[in-house]
């Protein structure tokens, strides 16, 4: 893989800290849910995020 310019790597960890947010709101909101089905759409939702998030991670470390 090529090197990453200094701003591709600057978009790169801005994307990276957007996952890092939502998985964590998307938790949040799982933990506070009361119908199963809603709770299961944002552990869901959550878990997405948190793939994504590892996916662009593995730019970094290539």
């Amino acid at each position: 893989m090529a090197n990453l310019t200094q701003v591709e790597l600057q978009n790169l960890r801005h994307l990276i800290g957007a996952h890092e947010t939502s998985y964590q709101k998307l938790n949040t909101y799982a933990s506070q849910a009361v119908d199963p089905q809603i709770k299961q759409m944002f552990t869901k939702s959550a878990q997405e995020a948190l793939n994504t998030k590892q996916k662009l991670m593995s730019f970094l470390n290539n």
